[in-house]
């Protein structure tokens, strides 16, 4: 069974080096683990989902302007999350805050094409249907 994503998950985007941790800010009111739960809507850059060190994603224009500095010498950059859209598919099942929760095998697309997924999801004992 899936288990519900918290504040302090670890994420890890599939054009990122590093892994991020997961903001989830207490406004839906939920506690699970002793920390916030998390919905679908917990996607937005630099409040809730963090950089991933540097970013190697071909179709960012950071990278394409720092490779084209180094005169076409492949070059990653520093990443700026740029997830638009919320995670999906959720929790169909389980309702936080009036969106579906977020468990840990929900994605997030990045508009640079990377897919930014949950490696911890923050805590282990609160499971989702």
């Amino acid at each position: 069974m899936p288990i519900q994503v918290v504040n302090g998950a670890k994420l890890m985007c599939s054009f990122g080096v590093a892994p991020s941790t997961f903001v989830v800010l207490p406004l839906n009111k939920v506690m699970s683990g002793n920390q916030p739960a998390a919905n679908i809507l917990d996607h937005v850059p630099m409040t809730n989902i963090m950089p991933f060190g540097m970013c190697s994603a071909p179709t960012n224009p950071t990278v394409i302007a720092a490779t084209a500095a180094k005169l076409g010498v492949f070059s990653p950059a520093p990443c700026v999350p740029a997830t638009s859209s919320p995670w999906i598919p959720g929790a169909p099942k389980v309702m936080l805050g009036n969106q579906l929760a977020l468990d840990n095998t929900c994605t997030c697309l990045c508009q640079w094409l990377g897919v930014v997924t949950v490696s911890d999801p923050g805590q282990t004992t609160e499971m989702i249907p």
